[in-house]
């Protein structure tokens, strides 16, 4: 799919043809729609493959020959898939490419920032503006990290909530995948900063000072992000090790308590073992001696175990 916008006197209209000064939002691109943007927009090859690989990371590249600038930064995305139970939130990559006459972004999968773009969302947006039209979708990008972290957050202490009332694997599986959303949310939060970094030098891509406080601002969010994962990974990753110590103290205590129980049916096994002998001697040879001697024995044994504590 691919649509074109362009600002007008400040309000951004979603427009039916290529124009000078328009913004290029491509998603999940078809094969003629690639051709299109190679052949007429004229994006480089090796840009645009590398905005079509799921599995690209946050970098920045620029071709002077071209003079077109690519970005690629990753934005958080909430899983719906039904196959991945066990993971709830994943990142992906998002290419923006600065040219001349248009700006580009390029994403495989529909998502929020790109959306909240296009509906007129994001106040000071403007076409013709490329840097603060960047700056804007990277400031949009840090702030849905933030919002997916608290409610990651949220979703860790109603899971440790359930498993304080009972130990499931249904909600061990799911604090497992929130985990695993955190690491990575932390690995794609540090390469943006990276990124982020080497927009901040101005060498690769021109920098205004009406968008220098924008830049701060999108560089403050992404250091909260990433300290806020911080402070998650560890309080979900200790959390994870206290159950896992409780399970196995859990099953400790349940394998000493089968033990003792153990024991104690095995005494009258041995006493009804002796007298069902042909063994002479044995004191009392009546049928009920061995009765009340394994019932006796039985009894001493559970005081015993009871005054060491062994069914606890």
């Amino acid at each position: 799919m691919i649509e074109y916008y362009k600002t007008f006197h400040n309000v951004t209209k979603k427009i039916d043809t290529l124009e000078k000064g328009c913004w290029i939002n491509v998603v999940a691109p078809r094969a003629d729609e690639i051709d299109f943007l190679s052949e007429t927009v004229q994006i480089l090859p090796e840009f645009l493959k590398a905005s079509l690989d799921e599995e690209e990371s946050s970098h920045i590249d620029r071709d002077e020959d071209a003079d077109q600038t690519l970005i690629i930064v990753d934005y958080p995305n909430s899983v719906d898939d039904p196959k991945k139970q066990n993971l709830l939130y994943t990142t992906l990559p998002l290419s923006v490419i600065i040219m001349k006459d248009y700006i580009v972004t390029i994403c495989l999968y529909e998502n929020l920032n790109i959306d909240d773009m296009a509906l007129g969302k994001v106040k000071g947006m403007n076409t013709d503006l490329k840097t603060r039209f960047l700056l804007l979708l990277l400031l949009r990008i840090s702030q849905r990290f933030l919002i997916y972290l608290r409610q990651i957050d949220r979703e860790s202490s109603k899971t440790e909530m359930i498993l304080h009332q009972s130990m499931r694997n249904k909600e061990l599986i799911q604090m497992l995948g929130l985990e695993k959303s955190l690491v990575y949310f932390s690995t794609s939060l540090k390469s943006d900063e990276v990124t982020l970094n080497k927009i901040m030098r101005g060498r690769l891509i021109k920098l205004y000072e009406e968008d220098q406080e924008l830049l701060e601002d999108v560089m403050i969010e992404i250091h909260q992000a990433i300290e806020m994962c911080n402070i998650y990974s560890n309080i979900l990753s200790g959390t994870m090790d206290a159950f896992a110590s409780v399970i196995s103290n859990n099953l400790n205590i349940v394998m000493k308590v089968l033990t003792v129980i153990t024991i104690v049916m095995a005494i009258p096994n041995i006493i009804f073992s002796f007298y069902g002998m042909n063994v002479e001697g044995l004191p009392i040879p009546q049928w009920w001696f061995p009765l009340i001697l394994a019932m006796i024995a039985c009894l001493i044994a559970i005081l015993i175990f009871k005054k060491k504590d062994m069914f606890h």
